[in-house]
């Protein structure tokens, strides 16, 4: 398979309202600089496309989520180049946690470094038997460095955080979904408990969805006040750009709310 973007990153309608995103770049789906500019040719069309509002972003490689750098491109690269690609893996990430979709990380193997920090810029982590997770960048001489030392004890806590980062260890399913890493965990398919996730996120609206996550997300970065006034402020919003219009008309006539 040549190590191109159309080509390790795919995606397709899995069923109204969902894009399901598959990496495949073997063996270990590395994040290369093809998988992450496939990542936003995935995003892009999301987007594009007008209606969709989840996507579910999974591995075609069995045992993998994705295993984290691509460490034969970093031993050929200096500083400059490492800071380059660096900013590059953050980039995918934050436009995820970003965007105005919903997004949910399938995890059914190892998802280590970057692999585990992708997985974490999603809205949610389903996490299927095989699961593993882990930063082990100590053991290169490096940090977390795509979001990973800031999303973790956002994730898990403080002392949680340092004992995975600091230890370097990998961290079973049960365990990730114990301590908060994970949100769902299977003992089946984790691409089908996504898929199955992600049409039920598919019925609410998406603007209220999204804004339910900005205000979670203030919980976590700004005092109660300040948070209290994110809550208010996106309340307004979805009186003037979202669909409360419509969801409060619509209960009142006791029909099926049209959301877009």
């Amino acid at each position: 398979m040549a190590d191109q973007a159309q080509d390790v990153v795919t995606w397709k309608t899995a069923s109204p309202g969902v894009t399901a995103v598959t990496l495949e770049r073997p063996p270990a789906n590395a994040l290369g600089i093809p998988l992450l500019d496939g990542l936003h040719l995935a995003m892009d069309a999301a987007e594009k496309a007008g209606d969709v509002k989840v996507m579910v972003i999974t591995s075609a490689i069995p045992g993998f989520f994705a295993a984290g750098a691509d460490i034969k491109h970093l031993s050929s690269i200096d500083a400059a180049s490492f800071t380059a690609y660096g900013d590059k893996m953050r980039e995918i990430n934050d436009r995820l946690a970003a965007s105005e979709l919903l997004s949910i990380a399938a995890v059914d193997g190892v998802a280590l470094g970057g692999g585990l920090e992708l997985a974490m810029a999603c809205t949610l982590r389903v996490a299927g038997p095989r699961g593993a997770f882990g930063l082990p960048e100590v053991k290169l001489g490096l940090i977390p460095g795509a979001g990973g030392t800031q999303r973790l004890p956002r994730l898990v806590g403080r002392g949680r955080a340092l004992d995975i980062m600091l230890t370097a260890r990998q961290v079973p399913a049960d365990e990730a979904y114990r301590i908060g890493l994970v949100d769902r965990l299977t003992d089946g398919d984790a691409v089908a408990e996504a898929l199955s996730l992600a049409d039920q996120l598919v019925g609410p609206s998406l603007p209220a969805q999204v804004a339910v996550v900005r205000t979670v997300d203030a919980a976590f970065d700004l005092p109660l006040s300040e948070g209290a006034r994110v809550e208010v402020d996106e309340i307004g919003k979805l009186f003037t750009d979202g669909e409360a219009a419509e969801g409060i008309a619509a209960f009142v006539d006791k029909r099926k709310p049209r959301f877009r």
